[in-house]
């Protein structure tokens, strides 16, 4: 039996059984990530933890830009080599805690800034389904990881759908919780109001167990919320009758992918048949999400990239002309070689939008419309319990594909955006797969902490379909 393609909630069941061990599942793992590792390049570094006796031995890998104590710790840039945290992040007490193993770092878009993990320094990320094809970003690691059966469980972080498109571009479940409902101490900020650390499981069992474990409130976070943590498996239903499920009209366009769009409307007949309600919505402001995001996003990384300079930690890179050279000129070199291009972009786009002449004309314009958006999405709430729609228009598509044309790229995130900038719970999970065999991610919304809502949504669908228990045949 192969364990490392089990689920946590089959492994844990079998450890209490007495059928296996918390060392055969690690050891299964272990052995998984070095016959397939090389290939899916899913994991940056990898730590020997052992989990003797812990009471929920999962093993589990962590996006590396998540603080582990010790452990380096880069964002996958050139700028944090060697960075290594004197602190562990909340989310990782929490896993160590739980008796939870850390396997090791993995692979990103550099600080995040992506959505096909192309941009590492450490190297492109491969899809299982297919090594030709990018697992989605920026959390590609976290979803090839869990989808080669190299992790049982994975963390990522979402901004604009860093977790929720690479589950759906590797056939598993990733879920984006509420603003504030999990701690980000320890996260290294890319967009600070819009960043939010999540699971990504291989079910939505596992994925109501980790969110379990990741959330609750942090005084050391001052956007977390104080409000209880429910047991999420408990809330999970195979019933949807009476749940009412708004499609919104703007997510269905021109440009879907028509086998994406066929399993998704396959999943609407099915919540109908079931006897969920089923009534078109509209979110009139939908059309500007991107190019709000891509405002808002920008000049948030901005200003938290600039306290990457070579002074403190990581990169310090020596200017050519050291004698004559001055700090400014160490800054400059230092911040040259130690970002990629796409980090550059971003940095320089932001830097634009809040420069003197501009900060209104862009910004605070880029600040109302997220309001509109977030009205919109509010507004839909009071007639419907979640949103349905694609996660991305379109399954995994080829490495290199779309490194030359950054808007083309920006557009796969069209959809799992709003959820970011509203600050709302979205969950990805398979729905099918296309005529090339990749997997194809429907994607549900839920008001702020309505998250037991959605998993249960999720979880009625995912019990009457066979996706989510297909592997990835490397």
């Amino acid at each position: 039996m192969d364990l490392f393609n089990l689920t946590a909630n089959q492994l844990l069941t079998m450890i209490s059984s007495g059928q296996i061990s918390a060392a055969d599942v690690l050891s299964s793992v272990r052995v998984r990530q070095q016959a397939v590792g090389q290939k899916t390049n899913a994991f940056i570094r990898t730590y020997d933890e052992t989990g003797n006796g812990a009471a929920f031995p999962v093993p589990i890998g962590i996006k590396d830009n998540i603080c582990v104590k010790g452990r380096e710790v880069t964002c996958a840039s050139k700028i944090l080599k060697g960075f290594r945290p004197p602190y562990d992040a909340a989310v990782v007490e929490k896993i160590k805690a739980s008796g939870g193993i850390v396997l090791g770092s993995l692979n990103m878009d550099e600080f995040a800034f992506g959505s096909s993990t192309e941009s590492s320094s450490y190297g492109i990320v491969r899809n299982p389904w297919d090594l030709g094809c990018v697992p989605g970003g920026s959390s590609g690691g976290s979803a090839a990881a869990v989808a080669a059966g190299e992790a049982v469980w994975a963390i990522g972080s979402d901004t604009g759908g860093s977790i929720r498109q690479p589950a759906s571009f590797c056939g598993v479940v990733g879920l984006k919780p509420t603003y504030g409902r999990v701690s980000r101490y320890g996260l290294i900020a890319f967009g600070s109001s819009l960043d939010q650390i999540g699971p990504i499981t291989k079910d939505t069992t596992d994925c109501a167990r980790l969110l379990g474990i990741l959330a609750g409130f942090d005084h050391r976070d001052s956007t977390s919320v104080d409000l209880p943590v429910p047991d999420y498996t408990k809330s999970l239903d195979r019933h949807v009758r009476g749940l009412r499920v708004g499609i919104p009209k703007e997510y269905f366009i021109d440009g879907i992918q028509p086998s994406v769009l066929a399993a998704v409307q396959a999943a609407i007949d099915f919540y109908k048949k079931e006897g969920a309600l089923i009534c078109e919505i509209s979110l009139p402001h939908t059309e500007y999400a991107v190019a709000t995001y891509y405002i808002v996003a920008t000049a948030e990384a901005s200003s938290n990239l600039a306290r990457f300079d070579g002074v403190e930690y990581g990169l310090r890179a020596v200017p050519s002309r050291p004698r004559k050279a001055g700090i400014v000129d160490m800054y400059e070199e230092t911040r040259a070689k130690g970002f990629g291009n796409e980090a550059k972009r971003r940095i320089m786009l932001g830097t634009y939008v809040l420069s003197a002449g501009y900060y209104d004309a862009y910004y605070l314009r880029a600040q109302k419309a997220r309001t509109l958006i977030k009205n919109d999405l509010d507004k839909a709430f009071l007639d419907c319990d979640v949103i349905l729609s694609p996660t991305a228009p379109t399954t995994a598509f080829r490495i290199g594909e779309k490194t030359n044309d950054p808007l083309s790229m920006y557009l796969s995130d069209i959809f799992t955006i709003p959820a970011n900038l509203a600050g709302i719970p979205a969950i990805s999970l398979p729905c099918g797969f296309d005529e090339k065999n990749l997997p194809i991610g429907l994607q549900l919304m839920a008001a702020p902490f309505a998250e037991e809502r959605l998993l249960a949504a999720a979880f009625a669908y995912e019990q009457a379909h066979g996706w989510h228990v297909q592997r990835a045949k490397l």
